[in-house]
């Protein structure tokens, strides 16, 4: 009996123990976000809560807003707003290391200071704030928008074509500003370059594209790219035929240019798996040797 007794007594505590420990999931009222992007070689990843207007008044001089004007805020809600960033940055023109900080700002009617704070467990805290933990703080324009944002958002925005510029991009409620940021990954690409192409002769193509692309020596990406052609049946590749073609160009190398682009259309025409636009590449190329 006794026995009986203590398999329903275990038997309850189990039951209780569940209903203790059983949760409702709700909707947060500020939802988890994140944005990624790459910008050249850098990974920015910035993590944050989005909050809603819902009516109120949220930015402006006084103890009526939300956030009033000159008072640091955690841009966001609950613990904050984080950025990452896997290697060292220029963020409104001063340089930050690689790693994970706080986003805090202090808006004000024209001008706002943005910060980077490097202890992350001081969370939406702000009386914890250290001064000794601020790794950069700036002034950036804020702009007035004419059309309101309700739920706060974060962009990685206005990429340049080098790959090399971007813009941290915040909007809510009436205000957006975009912090700039600046990466450089020439330093690095050299590196690899000196070390991979000497390891596999497949990488001379992708050091003659980054030779071609930032405007290096030429003459340098063209002996790459005859290195690599020059490989078993690498010669029947018409994208990489194309890239030669291209180079040769540049150089002023016209009658050349002409030759491989003719040799590149030809091989893509045979080819089964189709062209992927290889043959109006070539022929715009032609078109416009002089």
């Amino acid at each position: 009996m006794k026995k009986v007794y203590l398999i329903a007594g275990l038997f309850a505590f189990l039951m209780a123990s569940q209903v203790v420990n059983a949760q409702i999931n709700t909707p947060q009222p500020s939802a988890k976000a994140k944005v990624e992007t790459t910008v050249g070689l850098t990974d920015i990843t910035i993590s944050y809560f989005r909050p809603s207007v819902k009516g109120r008044a949220i930015f402006g001089e006084g103890d009526d807003f939300l956030q009033p004007f000159g008072e640091m805020w955690r841009a966001g809600a609950n613990s904050g707003s984080v950025l990452k960033l896997n290697t060292d940055a220029k963020i409104a023109g001063k340089e930050v290391k690689a790693g994970e900080y706080l986003i805090l700002m202090t808006p004000g009617k024209d001008t706002w200071e943005f910060k980077l704070y490097s202890d992350l467990s001081m969370g939406g805290n702000l009386g914890a704030f250290k001064a000794e933990n601020e790794v950069l703080s700036a002034p950036i324009k804020a702009e007035m928008l004419s059309k309101p944002v309700e739920t706060l958002s974060f962009q990685i925005s206005d990429i340049n074509k080098e790959n090399t510029q971007a813009n941290i991009h915040f909007a809510w409620e009436n205000y957006s500003l975009k912090v700039p940021v600046e990466v450089s990954y020439d330093e690095i690409v050299m590196a690899e370059i000196e070390k991979n192409t000497k390891v596999n002769p497949s990488n001379y193509i992708s050091a003659a594209n980054y030779y071609f692309n930032t405007g290096k020596d030429l003459n340098q990406a063209l002996a790459w790219v005859n290195s690599y052609l020059a490989e078993g049946k690498n010669d029947q590749q018409f994208w990489h035929l194309y890239l030669k073609a291209q180079i040769l160009a540049k150089l002023g190398n016209n009658k050349e240019a002409k030759k491989v682009a003719e040799k590149s259309i030809e091989l893509a025409k045979a080819y089964e798996g189709g062209d992927f636009g290889y043959i109006k590449r070539n022929e715009d190329l032609i078109a416009g040797l002089k």
